[in-house]
């Protein structure tokens, strides 16, 4: 059998950058060597290319500094950027490494911008080089939570209220209390994995959260605070997508779902399948294959959901097209509950993406 020449991306310039390290190695370790030519490529945080072997020692040097927001510095990230300019090019990009091996298929394991929000997937799409998840509208779209709560209200799902303030825009502290209410949930717009997240439960902790919130985009989104229980469901396919079980996350070190209760150890505690009634799953994995239609997702996605202790009702959140993919994270989870190991995980996205494109996998 002929094997896949596999081109991992990770790393990138925004806040996620960490995570979508940790994801890397976990994911390159799993791959089945037997099948796929692994190509590792990181990119700096400040957005340089490292291809090949030099990607491979990025993870080695900087995994160890990747357990924390921020633990790896501007500095330590720059640290194997080279001078030439022909090892980080577009071309060599295209054709995989230094020795020539043409890339059959691209895996980003990124998080945020410039990896999750549509860039790379634009870039890839001019190139003529396939690639595994959602394409470039689906990517930009998702990435953006007002907008992807606009779809998801169009398609019948029920949404917070919120409102959205811009950087260098006047805004009116009370005004906002008055509309939304304490807490209030502060997000910047075009984030994940809870980077600049907070939890406002007065008015000097909102102005601070806001101030927060706006030193990672321009845009951020705050919104009505639901208090309930957080379930997540993972979609996978593509013209016919199935929901995976459900996965309830209990934060066990903070009061709801933030960088510290997902990242750190004991951070919280993940039940799959969720402990909830049928009626409660059906609906919920009805609710997020919706989503994933509506926005034009492919291969995979994982869909938030809160489901509110005072009136059962379930509120959508947000739609992520590159879930967190270490072995132990949700979306992987759900496909273990499913049946899949990580590897059968992997080769079943991997698969997929290649069959989208006219490519025999055999």
């Amino acid at each position: 059998m002929t094997k896949i020449n596999l081109a991992v991306i990770f790393g990138g310039k925004s806040g996620e950058h960490e995570i979508s390290l940790k994801s890397a190695n976990q994911v390159i370790s799993a791959l089945d060597k037997n099948k796929y030519n692994v190509i590792p490529i990181a990119i700096t945080k400040n957005g340089q290319w490292l291809l090949g072997e030099i990607g491979n020692e990025y993870i080695q040097k900087n995994l160890s500094l990747a357990n924390k927001e921020g633990g790896i510095t501007l500095e330590q990230s720059q640290a194997l950027v080279v001078s030439k300019e022909e090892n980080r090019s577009i071309n060599n990009f295209y054709q995989g490494d230094t020795e020539g091996n043409k890339i059959d298929l691209v895996l980003p394991i990124g998080h945020g911008p410039q990896i999750e929000d549509g860039k790379l997937q634009g870039m890839l799409d001019m190139l003529g080089i396939p690639y595994v998840f959602s394409g470039t509208l689906a990517s930009a779209l998702s990435m953006n939570k007002k907008k992807t709560k606009i779809i998801a209200k169009s398609a019948g799902l029920k949404i917070a209220k919120d409102i959205i303030i811009l950087k260098n825009k006047k805004f009116n502290l009370e005004k906002i209390i008055t509309k939304l209410a304490l807490p209030i949930v502060i997000k910047p717009s075009e984030l994940g994995s809870s980077v600049g997240i907070s939890l406002a439960n007065s008015k000097e902790e909102l102005e601070e959260g806001i101030e927060k919130a706006l030193r990672h985009g321009n845009e951020i989104l705050l919104e009505q605070f639901i208090k309930g229980r957080e379930l997540t469901v993972a979609v996978m396919g593509d013209k016919n997508p199935k929901a995976l079980p459900v996965v309830e996350i209990i934060p066990q070190i903070s009061g709801w779902f933030d960088y510290r209760a997902k990242y750190e150890v004991g951070g919280s505690k993940e039940v799959c399948p969720a402990d909830i009634p049928d009626e409660t799953r059906k609906k919920i994995q009805k609710y997020a294959v919706k989503i994933f239609k509506a926005i034009g997702c492919k291969d995979l996605a994982r869909a938030d959901f809160i489901w509110d202790e005072k009136d059962s009702k379930l509120y959508f959140l947000e739609i992520n097209t590159i879930p967190g993919m270490t072995a132990t994270s949700l979306a992987p989870q759900a496909a273990a509950a499913s049946g899949l190991s990580f590897p059968e995980f992997l080769d079943k996205l991997i698969s997929g993406a290649l069959k989208r494109n006219g490519t025999n996998t055999k």
